[in-house]
């Protein structure tokens, strides 16, 4: 008897984390899938947000518009238990800014400030110049080196599918001007963190805070720092900086989601979406319209169809990711609801073809895995063996919180082209491209939605049946 039970025990665990698909949930996820790539929904969706919205940066009235409209779209596709999160979040905003090569070879430089950059006193900063080509070689100046002048900082970007070049090369803007600091400088410029050739310089967020000792820093496009390059090496230069910014202590930004409610299993919820919010120099068309597009579009799909599967499925708008705050703020409204939340995923690559579904950990050693790969092979989507690392800055918390995540992982091959420019605009994307996106996300979520796999299971089990 002792025996049976255990038998029957373990055949329990074993249906839990099973993840089998039964052969309806295959067609169903099929045709989602197939239907998604004909589906105008999430075009329609990029659309609207980059054209009557535009630029959403936190504390602009565009982003308190944008929240409006968020929550409007999730009710006028049928999405329910709809909510509005507000939580605090300092806002910043760009003023007046220039630079210029002032001697030995007067020159205009088009350039940008950092997110959350200090600004210069009025009338500017003016210094000579210490070029380094890698970031690298600036740290490894002493403390003090730097002093009185503007660094310069002209390290490259490598462009890579995965993206994988784009934590080198950002080093440069998110920890430059502090470290700058601290060897004696009084500003920094670098070259923009960018796979392109373009002189339209990149923004992006650099480290501020209250107990963060930093100085004023912008970007420049490719060629410009290329430019300075060369002249470096015929003798000393100087440079005349300008940037005028202001911050807002007291702001707010807003989470919103919406939800297609599970027909069994409603507590057990599935969290994906895209980030709302963007840089104010372009329309944030792929960082992130086509992200919130994407994962809205995915959920409609499933939403229309005649039986919802048997988990919930939430759709997050999340309201500041690029200078932070959405994920912290997320997980501490909702960190009662972490055990029942079954996965997490977020866009945030733009929307180019997606190439890779990477699972969490022991993921892969599931049925559900190999019916995943069937159903996305169409899509010339593979199963990554590699686990999830990373699934997203918004879905963060959860995933330190214990939430399994997965990454769709997207073609960034020219993803790194726009990003954080006024070239970030709805021209740049690609309908059919775009169609692949939500095929994916559709017919994948779908499929864990309406099954019991247990990722936080299958992730106990997995160093055992992994072992050698």
């Amino acid at each position: 008897m002792l025996m049976y039970r255990r038998l029957l025990a373990a055949s329990a665990a074993l249906a839990l984390i099973s993840g089998v698909a039964h052969a309806q949930d295959v067609r169903t996820a099929e045709a989602l899938r197939d239907k998604a790539l004909l589906d105008r929904t999430a075009w329609d969706i990029t659309e609207d947000l980059t054209t009557t919205i535009g630029p959403r940066l936190v504390g602009s009235p565009a982003m308190e518009r944008a929240k409006d409209w968020g929550a409007a779209k999730f009710k006028a596709l049928g999405f329910t238990n709809i909510k509005v999160e507000q939580f605090a979040k300092p806002s910043w905003t760009r003023g007046e800014e220039s630079a210029e090569l002032v001697g030995p070879y007067p020159m205009k430089l088009g350039i940008v400030g950092l997110g959350r950059t200090i600004p210069t006193p009025a009338g500017g900063i003016e210094a000579d110049v210490a070029l380094f080509r890698t970031y690298a070689e600036m740290i490894a100046a002493p403390e003090g080196a730097l002093k009185g002048k503007i660094a310069v900082i002209t390290q490259p970007m490598v462009k890579a599918q995965d993206g994988s070049g784009y934590g080198v090369a950002g080093i440069s803007r998110r920890s430059g001007p502090v470290e700058a600091a601290k060897r004696g400088a009084v500003a920094l410029l670098i070259r923009s963190v960018s796979t392109s050739d373009s002189t339209v310089p990149h923004t992006g967020v650099t480290g501020f805070g209250p107990d963060v000792v930093t100085i004023p820093a912008a970007a420049m496009g490719v060629p410009e720092a290329e430019q300075l390059e060369r002249l470096a090496k015929k003798g000393p230069l100087r440079i005349k900086l300008k940037l005028a910014s202001t911050v807002d202590p007291n702001d707010v930004a807003w989470n919103i989601s919406g939800e297609i409610k599970g027909s069994e299993k409603p507590d057990e919820v599935i969290v994906i979406g895209g980030h709302l919010d963007s840089w104010d120099v372009g329309t944030g068309a792929l960082d992130d319209a086509t992200g919130v597009a994407i994962t809205t579009a995915a959920a409609k799909l499933i939403g229309d169809l005649p039986k919802h599967p048997k988990r919930t499925i939430r759709v997050v708008m999340w309201g500041s990711e690029e200078s932070g705050g959405s994920s912290e703020a997320y997980i501490a409204a909702h960190k009662d609801e972490v055990p029942k939340i079954v996965l997490a995923g977020e866009s945030d690559t733009g929307a180019d073809r997606i190439f890779s579904l990477r699972l969490p950990v022991g993921g892969t050693a599931n049925p559900l895995a190999t019916t995943a790969a069937n159903v996305l092979a169409p899509l010339k989507i593979y199963v990554n063996r590699a686990p999830t690392g990373h699934g997203g800055a918004d879905i963060e918390g959860l995933e330190e919180a214990g939430v399994p995540s997965i990454e769709l992982e997207q073609d960034a091959s020219r993803y790194f082209d726009y990003h954080h420019t006024a070239d970030d605009t709805l021209n740049k994307v690609r309908p059919d491209e775009l169609a692949q996106n939500v095929a994916a996300w559709a017919s994948f979520i779908y499929l864990v939605a309406d099954s019991d796999i247990d990722f936080r299971a299958l992730k106990a089990a997995a160093p055992a049946a992994t072992s050698h």
